[in-house]
């Protein structure tokens, strides 16, 4: 062959290639519809939609701090910079509100917004996938029954080339994986009832999973433990550190009330979602518990003795200033039935990432609820100071024996973990 019909038959293959490219890539619009009104939906469908946003935690991350609820401009952080969440409510200008069900049905199931773009994948559908018809029109009806909001979403601040969503198409390619999920015939319904729920609307696995260089979760490493805003999520399954076992029974209450008496409290990220879970029905929250509960480590080997003083004067002295009045071993809340810091799971944690965030901000004071708080200590502790107690306190109650430093510290309180 000569160089010239080489060449001609390479840019013809190219010309294959990127044709076909630009068929993945391209979606049309969906045409713009009226929003619908509440009285549209059964008032059963919006009452279960208000039951799967709260298993979706969509409050959560489609609410700014001081927010009108549902009107998004969260700013969520990703390795590529920062991603704001999208209005969800019924405007039809800054919201939804003119997305028809197929608009929002094809978002949820292929990450195509209504307009044809792609969206990035903070939305968790690849997750939302899986769910059912029947959930994601109830989704919808609950969405199209929120009070409209006319409130636009900053723009996101990602560098080239993350801000080109034509990659997405790629990404797509590569990671998802559509289809509806499906029951483990060799499980019972209840058992499958939490599989859906937790792999699916739940999306347990977008904090839960490891993800790769590309953002996606890695699928061998299923529940292996993650990162979510600074924090570390644990693993949920055989590699979770927790030194007395989860029963299912435990992991419901956890679930509903953020408050464990055999494990500890939610904190961080799990805060808001055990918030949300609270108004959700108790069979789900059984079955998702029941699902969790059989991916976890049934026997455990840890010990709930703490170790013997380490002779730090210093270590022991802030231990006692800071925390002993709640968690010394002879303090009235562990007397009271409180559990001991050596039953906490965030003590035996393969990094110290998530101990570290709550010394810093602890655990805010959730007003009418009987939750735990406990105050933080960023604004009177120096980086030292609590990378030296968070050391003595991981070795005695965690037995974890690697010393922290204050440059650990120091990006945990900047937002890098470590």
């Amino acid at each position: 062959m000569t160089p010239r019909r080489f060449l001609i038959g390479a840019a013809s293959v190219l010309a294959v290639l990127f044709a076909a490219g630009l068929t993945l890539a391209w979606h049309p619009a969906i045409a713009p519809e009226p929003a619908p009104v509440r009285a549209s939906f059964q008032r059963s469908q919006i009452e279960r939609g208000a039951e799967l946003a709260a298993i979706g935690d969509c409050a959560v991350c489609h609410t700014r701090p001081g927010g009108p609820a549902y009107a998004g401009g969260r700013a969520i952080p990703t390795p590529f910079g920062r991603v704001y969440s999208t209005n969800i409510t019924p405007d039809e200008a800054t919201g939804i509100g003119a997305w028809s069900e197929p608009a929002f049905r094809r978002a949820m199931r292929d990450g195509i917004g209504r307009d044809g773009r792609h969206l990035y994948p903070v939305l968790p559908y690849p997750h939302f996938t899986r769910a059912t018809d029947d959930d994601i029109a109830a989704l919808y009806a609950f969405a199209m029954s929120r009070t409209a909001v006319h409130e636009a979403k900053p723009s996101n601040l990602l560098g080239f080339p993350f801000n080109q969503r034509l990659l997405l198409a790629g990404w797509n390619l590569l990671f998802l994986r559509p289809g509806p999920w499906q029951p483990d015939p060799a499980q019972d319904a209840e058992w499958n009832r939490g599989a859906y729920l937790v792999e699916g609307v739940g999306h347990c696995g977008a904090c839960h999973t490891p993800h790769n260089a590309l953002g996606a979760e890695r699928g061998e490493d299923r529940f292996a433990g993650g990162a979510a805003e600074g924090w570390y999520a644990p693993p949920l399954q055989a590699a979770n550190p927790a030194p007395l076992p989860w029963t299912a029974a435990e992991l419901a209450a956890y679930l509903r009330t953020g408050y464990s008496p055999q494990h500890g409290a939610a904190a961080g990220p799990m805060t808001p979602v055990t918030a949300e879970l609270a108004r959700v029905p108790e069979a789900d929250i059984v079955a998702m518990a029941t699902y969790i509960a059989s991916l976890l480590p049934h026997q455990t080997e840890a010990s709930l003795k703490p170790q013997p003083e380490n002779g730090d004067a210093n270590a022991t002295a802030l231990f006692a200033g800071a925390c002993g009045s709640c968690h010394a071993l002879d303090a009235p809340m562990t007397r009271n039935g409180a559990p001991p810091l050596t039953a906490n799971t965030g003590l035996h944690e393969r990094t110290p990432v998530s101990f570290i965030q709550v010394i810093l901000h602890g655990i805010p004071w959730q007003e009418g609820r009987a939750a735990p708080y406990m105050p933080g200590f960023a604004d009177t502790l120096t980086d030292a100071q609590i990378a030296e107690l968070a050391t003595y306190v991981r070795r005695r109650f965690g037995g974890q024996p690697a010393a922290i430093t204050p440059d650990d510290v120091a990006r945990v309180r900047s937002g890098g973990g470590t």
